[in-house]
């Protein structure tokens, strides 16, 4: 018997609770396992789709980059493309769960995606991920290693993709073990004004924002980094026009159902402020 599409909406939902509840319990569901809920969502929603980025074998396992695309209509017409990224460390499922949350938030209201084409990647280091550690499985962080000419076979299909599609906005998810909230990170001082600054107010209904000077060893202003480590995941440095980049680090220390929420709240405050921002710019 085919279920309907109600019925996969709510298998789907039950399925994400149930995953969330497995990880904070300290658990590693096998991948097949942690993204069921995005499959019965591709399979229940005319926005989402949902593939591969690419294989490659680790040992004897085999690994894979999930991408998932919203779009909210197939009319052709111009869109803002957005790339978002999570898990790039292994031992951050916050923000697995939290952009996970955040799919079911675009296809609950769909009309929050609006003008955009979404990529979404949401297990960037799955090898990490299953071991439980920062680092992918041959040891490197994979986070360190973008346009380094890195043989990490996952930064490689991850520079790929961000070449191929050429993003007008990257967005990275991450947790941080040493923080005292919630705090975000983006170079360009009018993206952290007009995008980061309103996503952290948002985050901030739900966890407190970072208020230290100092933070994760940058200089900070309102719980606003501008400067980053070298080897970060970021948009080539010969793609022009350069699109704007935010990271979001949620405090690693906090329950995990509320760093997921304030992802959502922030995701969801960065496609509002973009969409007002190249509007306003469009008038000028």
């Amino acid at each position: 018997m085919t279920e309907s599409p109600d019925n996969l909406h709510d298998l789907w939902v039950e399925a994400s609770e149930a995953v969330a509840r497995r990880v904070a319990a300290g658990e590693r569901p096998g991948v097949k396992d942690l993204l069921m809920p995005l499959m019965l969502q591709v399979a229940s929603s005319p926005c989402l789709k949902g593939d591969s980025a690419g294989f490659w074998d680790d040992g004897p396992a085999r690994l894979w980059l999930p991408r998932f695309v919203f779009q909210r209509t197939q009319v052709m017409k111009h869109r803002f493309k957005l790339g978002i990224f999570a898990g790039i460390h292994g031992d951050e499922p916050a923000g697995i769960l939290g952009l996970m949350d955040f799919v079911r938030e675009l296809d609950d209201h769909p009309d929050l995606g609006r003008e955009f084409l979404i990529h979404l990647y949401p297990l960037c280091n799955p090898s990490g991920y299953l071991a439980g550690t920062r680092e992918s499985s041959s040891g490197k962080d994979l986070n360190r290693e973008f346009w380094r000419n890195s043989p990490e076979p996952a930064v490689q299909l991850m520079e790929a993709e961000i070449q191929r599609r050429n993003f007008d906005g990257i967005i990275a998810l991450h947790s941080d073990d040493t923080c005292g909230g919630f705090y975000g990170f983006a170079r360009d001082r009018l993206i952290s004004e007009q995008m980061l600054a309103p996503a952290l107010a948002a985050a901030g209904h739900i966890l407190p924002c970072d208020p230290g000077p100092v933070i994760d060893g940058f200089h900070s202003v309102n719980s606003i980094i501008h400067s980053a480590y070298d080897g970060i995941l970021c948009a080539s440095p010969t793609q022009r026009p350069q699109p704007f980049e935010v990271i979001l680090e949620s405090p690693q220390t906090a329950p995990l159902d509320l760093q997921r929420r304030a992802f959502v709240n922030a995701l969801r405050a960065i496609l509002q402020s973009y969409r007002s921002f190249m509007a306003y710019g469009a008038d000028l």
